[in-house]
């Protein structure tokens, strides 16, 4: 089947369905002939939506792009689109009739563009829940799954796993047209008789369907929506396939197919099924797997090149130099650390591919000092691995969110549910002020030691509090230049704080909801946030508008993540998938499905080359990011993961955890050990060793505090922080 998605959040032409011929010489049906009219109704859904908040601009570019007259454009009547509830509108609409009419001309040509899915951007609910509204016999639905479930467990091993994945959004659709269309008792029966069928990672959202047992209850409903508009997507054999066609062919069972042509996104591939493993390592997330389609946009993941820099020799050099008559063997180490990027990596992006801000002075001293660090860096490894240095908040009453390092290791921030923001320095250097302008007048700013002087020796203090939001601080984030610290709070608001003057710059208001997390660029300027609006916006200090607006996530964005090239930004949310988002055209180039709950951490590796993922599950996933795959699984961790870390050099992966634990994790031992030529499997899949007790490499409790934070200083000593729990 060649199912070309659709649903409430696309608008897209679609050319008339073919039937597709199988190897077996018969066809498969044809794509349900209600999509076109479900297409129609969601374009007037959201030409009510755009006008009824006064966005003409938008209503007039969207007419134009579906071909609709300029004449006045209102959502159809109560029974448009087959017995649908009734739409909200106002007294003087037009005719529904005709607007249809007018919209299945246009839409043969025309694709509009999809709107935001980010919670007041949602389609009409009537007119998603009205799909519904075409069922058969209430009495027969559980004949119906009774049948394709007894066939399914008929079959050979092989494709039992495979069919078998059927199950779960088959039987949401079922129940949910039991309810829409007013059967309660019959609804109440097929969930009892049938949920206890279903895999345990579904459990979550069935507990929610649970509550959903009246036709009321239904509207506003997040997950039904979610559900409704996006087609849950099955990565089936052909061979599988093949069989069930033929099942629901000769059994006539057309309430199946019809929920399958309707609902359901089959990615057929040529080759041997999958294994009950492999499947259930993929699956898990609120519509899903991903296409393989989904994967295959070439990603530039490469690092960009450094710039040139001298690194001037420090006085133990120097003096090394003195005693003997010649340099030690030191400084050509130096020498390949600073150029470990001068030549092009292949699979980087263009160094002007998107706008970077250009290097200060004072950036290119942090850079010798960086290079520098790196000297004496330690080698980690199996056989070495890092001293772990752990901040506890002790007595944080006020509720500890968030806590961020610079990239110095001279600044700990804390977000705290009080909605304040606090600096410390784990330095013996204190905090300082910059001093007034009136004092500032009287600086002689051509002496040598200015940045110095400007200081207020008054301000000194090893803390200081940043009050301006109106709600718990969710996320921090530093900038690499260290002026600059980022707050994303409950408020919907991201605030950007000076270090220099402890004060907040700028409010960027853009989400309606919440802002679970934000993340400043690894070179600075840019900066992402996401929250519970469900989509992420990428922001420039310097405009208070957002740049880009990554929308496609079906729940909260929940953690946000640069990568090490700045050309993307990854997004973790709780949808139970990751999504990695193209900066330069705001494209989503991957999609990565296998967790079983909610996401609350990202890494990147330092060669950019792979990601990390924790989740609510307690497993930590490694993706291979050029390749669009899974490549490992890490368990251990009995509670959530909330902070990962990789070690400078990539050897390390650091996870943080609320069962009280930080565990390290052999990184190069977990990305060698599979097969590269898995990746070149028609399946798109590869199979996972279990060598997560290989790959460990030391667990390390703490008494009682969970860990929420996880930083490798450039020496590679391993920060970690979090709050203690006295209950």
């Amino acid at each position: 089947m060649a199912a070309v998605q659709d649903g409430g959040s696309e608008l897209e032409s679609e050319k008339e369905p073919q039937p597709e011929l199988l190897n077996d010489g018969s066809a498969a049906p044809a794509a349900a002939p209600t999509s076109k009219l479900e297409e129609q109704q969601t374009l007037l859904a959201v030409l009510q939506f755009l006008k009824r908040n006064k966005l003409t601009e938008a209503v007039d570019a969207l007419r134009r792009e579906a071909g609709l007259s300029d004449e006045p454009e209102e959502a159809p009547g109560s029974e448009a689109g087959g017995g649908g509830g009734a739409a909200p509108g106002s007294s003087d609409r037009t005719d529904a009739s005709s607007l249809l009419s007018r919209v299945s001309a246009a839409s043969q040509s025309a694709a509009a563009p999809a709107p935001a899915k980010g919670g007041e951007d949602q389609p009409d609910v009537s007119v998603v829940l009205s799909a519904y509204s075409q069922q058969g016999d209430p009495s027969l639905y559980q004949v119906y799954y009774s049948g394709l479930k007894k066939f399914i467990e008929s079959v050979l091993d092989c494709h039992r796993a495979e069919l078998s994945q059927l199950f779960y959004p088959l039987f949401v659709h079922m129940y949910l047209e039991l309810v829409y269309n007013n059967h309660e008792s019959e609804a109440k029966a097929f969930f009892d008789k049938f949920s206890g069928d279903q895999e345990c990672y579904y459990l979550d959202y069935l507990r929610v369907l649970s509550s959903l047992t009246k036709k009321e209850h239904m509207k506003g409903n997040e997950m039904l929506l979610d559900f409704r508009t996006s087609r849950f997507v099955l990565r089936i054999s052909r061979d599988s396939y093949q069989l069930l066609k033929r099942h629901l062919q000769e059994r006539q069972n057309n309430q199946i197919w019809n929920i399958i042509q309707e609902h359901l996104y089959i990615d057929i591939f040529d080759g041997m099924p999958r294994s009950k493993s492999q499947i259930d390592s993929m699956s898990g997330s609120l519509a899903g797997e991903a296409k393989r389609d989904d994967n295959k946009t070439k990603v530039f993941y490469g690092l960009l090149k450094e710039p040139e820099i001298e690194v001037p020799l420090d006085d133990e050099d120097e003096e090394a130099e003195n005693e003997e008559g010649k340099p030690k063997k030191k400084k050509p180490k130096k020498d390949s650390m600073g150029s470990k990027s001068k030549k092009q990596d292949p699979n980087a992006p263009q160094q002007n591919r998107i706008p970077l801000p250009e290097l200060k002075d004072s950036d290119k001293l942090d850079k010798i000092m960086y290079l520098k660090e790196a000297t004496k860096r330690i080698r980690l490894g199996p056989e070495s691995l890092p001293s772990i240095c752990f901040y506890t908040f002790l007595n944080a009453y006020q509720g500890l969110t968030a806590v961020d390092f610079t990239d110095d290791s001279s600044l700990l921030a804390g977000g705290f549910a009080d909605s304040t923001v606090r600096v410390w320095s784990v330095t013996p250097k204190k905090l300082r002020k910059v001093k007034s302008a009136a004092d500032l007048s009287l600086i002689d700013k051509e002496s040598d030691d200015v940045l110095e002087r400007i200081m207020d020796e008054k301000t000194a203090s090893e803390c200081k509090v940043l009050y301006g939001h109106s709600g718990p601080v969710y996320g921090v984030s530093f900038s690499p230049d260290r002026n600059y610290l980022l707050s994303s709070s409950e408020d919907g608001t991201v605030r950007l704080w000076s270090l220099q003057t402890f004060t907040c710059l700028v409010a960027y208001k853009g989400h309606n909801y919440p802002v679970w997390d934000t993340q400043f660029s690894p070179y600075g300027y840019y900066f992402v946030s996401g929250g519970h609006d469900r989509v992420a916006r990428l922001w420039a200090t310097d405009h208070y508008q957002p740049l880009r607006m990554f929308a496609g996530h079906l729940a909260d964005i929940t953690c946000t993540r640069f990568h090490p090239n700045s050309n993307y930004v990854a997004t973790g949310s709780a949808d139970r998938t990751i999504r990695l988002w193209d900066v330069l055209n705001g494209h989503c180039v991957r999609i990565f499905t296998g967790h079983k709950g909610p996401i609350h951490t990202l890494a990147f590796s330092p060669n950019g080359k792979y990601l990390a993922s924790g989740s609510t599950d307690g497993r930590v996933l490694l993706w291979d990011i050029g390749h669009g795959l899974m490549i490992s699984e890490l368990k251990g961790h009995t509670d959530t993961v909330y902070a990962l870390k990789f070690s400078r050099d990539g050897e390390i992966l650091a996870s943080g955890s609320m069962d009280n634990t930080v565990r390290l994790w052999d990184a190069i031992k977990a990305f060698d050990d599979v097969e590269t030529d898995d990746f070149t499997a028609a399946t798109g899949h590869v199979h996972l060793a279990d060598n997560s007790q290989e790959v460990l490499l030391g667990t390390f409790l703490t008494k009682s505090t969970p860990v929420i934070h996880l930083h490798f200083t450039r020496r590679n000593l391993l920060l970690s922080a979090g709050a203690y729990n006295s209950q």
